[in-house]
């Protein structure tokens, strides 16, 4: 198989980009996980969080927003302390705010899956791009979805992330043409 480069390197990196990366996601609280994994991501690589995260999916309580949204300060301190995560206090906050705004838009009445969703019209983009150089690191619909996000009271939700967000939960598909998986992802249930 001719995978994406960017997946080479390590095992669980391509079994990432051959069973979830460009799936379409639509679950709220594993698209709220994936956007706090995204968000813990910030300046680090991907394979770092990979690597850590079914240890943050064990810690953040499944990715369950109305127990992270009432985490208290042993918690937090426990997280800091804890090396299978990255120990930054402003994105352990942030995944705690995030809790907090996914639960405002839940009271809303709002999916937020449908919330996220509408920035694409509800549909994968499928992009044809042939090299990892024509892929940008944001689009219009990641500028329109990280200023949504932050309006919302959602933290580390910069353009950059909100398209590796899209990325990786289906939104676009950027897997390569050469790639087998952009056949497979393009003519997945969504």
């Amino acid at each position: 198989m001719q995978r994406c480069p960017w997946c080479e390197g390590f095992d669980l990196y391509r079994q990432y980009h051959d069973q979830e990366w460009g799936v379409p996601l639509r679950d709220d609280q594993a698209l709220f996980g994936l956007l706090l994994l995204e968000g813990a991501q910030a300046g680090l690589s991907w394979a770092t969080i990979l690597k850590k995260r079914e240890h943050y999916r064990r810690v953040f309580d499944d990715f369950d927003p109305v127990k992270i949204a009432a985490y208290d300060e042993a918690k937090v301190a426990a997280l800091l302390a804890d090396p299978g995560i990255v120990r930054n206090r402003l994105k352990v906050a942030a995944a705690i705010r995030n809790a907090q705004a996914f639960l405002a838009l839940s009271a809303d009445g709002q999916s937020f899956s449908d919330f996220l969703w509408s920035f694409v019209g509800g549909q994968p983009i499928q992009n044809q791009r042939s090299a990892l150089s024509e892929v940008p690191a944001r689009t219009p619909e990641s500028d329109a979805m990280s200023k949504a996000l932050a309006k919302a009271g959602f933290k580390f939700v910069g353009s950059t992330i909100c398209y590796a967000f899209m990325q990786s939960c289906g939104m676009v598909n950027d897997h390569l043409t050469t790639c087998p998986r952009h056949a497979e992802v393009q003519q997945s249930k969504n």
